[in-house]
């Protein structure tokens, strides 16, 4: 099969634009949130309900995906994402939006997000395919791609913010989605991601299209193939508490941090951009490493350092330099933890599962997300945010330290297979999650 990088390096360029903006309104929507409603308990409402939708599209939205086609869905699910975030800020600016209206209207935007970054997960390894690049190098690209969306993107927000206020930053985020489904729908073009498959799969795709598997049957399938290894288990239970916290950190803690301690949304910014500076740092340090470090020490050791540190510092240090300093530091250490999840998933994972397998890991691991915010609205209502800080960062240590004691870790480091299994047989190694580790949500 012929190379050709312009497929790969489209999805990456449609990717790198919405998250951009994405990244922007990840502090525009908490700090629009407190503004107007004054409530850190509601402005975990609105993180809720945003990220239930987006967890169920990816958990429920494999099969449909199968059955629409992975680069369709995206384009069309970020059209419509475009709607509905820009109806956010014009609802607004007419004074027509309602508490309830703005639930509304981001949970529509979360549940086409869902749909759109699950398509996206299905596409990615075609086009890495077509490009002929070892994989675990384009995951790490593909981070890197997502950290520095949050370098460029959460400070030009905290400043804009300022300048503009946050309606129009989530404008702006609107027209970033209409941006990469142009992109993507000019330089991925379908007959090129079709390269990716030998001509069995291709007669086997047309096979299946013809005779569809039942919706729930599919499902099943997919969730069959998650309950294979002890090692599936243990990641989703890590990024289901991780994930929790990391929500609660980016859509309530971080924001009342800035808002009530130092007063300034700039703070907001630079404390999300010091994080992703040095994760960016620890990408490119990766990228030329990847191939000849061990997966399972580099991301133990990565993500029990990018965790608890970062809570212990929001609660208990007044210096802003101490605070930006820890939060670099975790940067460069979780650098390396969405590349080999992700290397892992896709290796593994076999290519008529990758949509509702890879739906459903991501849906499991993001599970905690919609309650992270609600439940740190909540615990600094009720505990402050010094206690609430700690408390978040005290269940990240301990899950953050299982793979220490937990053998089935050790198999991080095997050989991968992407051979399926017969319902009844052990995988050699198991369907991992495709991760999106980040400090934050997508958003």
């Amino acid at each position: 099969m012929t190379r050709d990088r312009r497929p790969l390096v489209g999805l990456l360029v449609a990717e790198g634009i919405s998250l951009v903006g994405s990244r922007m309104s990840m502090v525009a929507l908490p700090w629009f949130t407190l503004v107007v409603t004054g409530s850190a308990a509601r402005t975990g409402v609105v993180a809720f309900a945003e990220m239930l939708p987006y967890v169920l599209a990816c958990a429920l939205g494999g099969p449909l995906i199968d059955r629409i086609g992975a680069r369709r869905t995206s384009i069309v699910a970020d059209l419509a994402s475009a709607a509905a975030v820009a109806a956010v800020p014009v609802l607004h600016l007419a004074g027509a939006l309602s508490f309830s209206l703005l639930i509304g209207l981001v949970a529509a935007a979360g549940l086409l997000r869902g749909f759109g970054d699950s398509a996206k997960r299905v596409v990615f390894p075609e086009t890495v395919a077509v490009a002929g690049t070892p994989m675990t190098r384009a995951t790490s690209l593909h981070d890197g791609l997502s950290r520095l969306a949050s370098l460029l993107g959460a400070p030009l927000a905290g400043l804009l913010i300022a300048v503009l206020d946050a309606p129009l930053v989530l404008l702006l985020d609107a027209v970033t989605f209409l941006l990469a489904a142009a992109v993507l729908a000019v330089l991925v073009p379908a007959r090129r991601l079709a390269g990716a498959r030998s001509s069995s799969e291709v007669d086997a795709a047309q096979c299946d299209t013809q005779d569809r598997e039942p919706y729930l049957s599919a499902l099943r399938t997919g969730l069959r193939y998650l309950r294979q290894d002890r090692l599936v288990h243990g990641i989703v239970l890590m990024l289901l508490v991780t994930n929790l916290a990391d929500a609660a950190y980016t859509a309530i803690l971080g924001p009342v941090w800035a808002s009530e301690v130092v007063r300034s949304s700039t703070a907001l910014g630079l404390l999300t951009a010091s994080f992703a500076s040095g994760a960016v740092l620890g990408n490119v340090v990766f990228t030329v490493l990847a191939s000849r470090v061990p997966r399972f020490a580099v991301f133990a050791v990565g993500f029990l350092l990018a965790g608890a540190p970062r809570f212990v510092a929001l609660a208990l240090l007044d210096q802003l330099w101490a605070i930006y300093l820890i939060s670099f530091v975790a940067g460069v250490s979780v650098a390396a933890v969405n590349p080999i999840l992700g290397a892992v998933s896709f290796e593994r994972i076999p290519e008529r599962l990758r949509a509702r397998v890879l739906g459903l890991t991501h849906a499991a691991a993001w599970a905690g997300i919609p309650l992270g915010g609600l439940l740190g609205g909540l615990a600094v209502q009720e505990l402050g945010l010094p206690a609430a800080s700690l408390a978040f960062g005290a269940a990240y240590l301990l899950v953050t330290l299982l793979p220490f004691v937990l053998p089935a870790w050790r198999e991080l480091d095997r050989p991968a297979t992407t051979e399926p299994t017969q319902p009844s047989q052990r995988p050699a190694e198991p369907a991992e999650p495709s991760g999106e580790l980040t400090s934050a949500p997508r958003r």
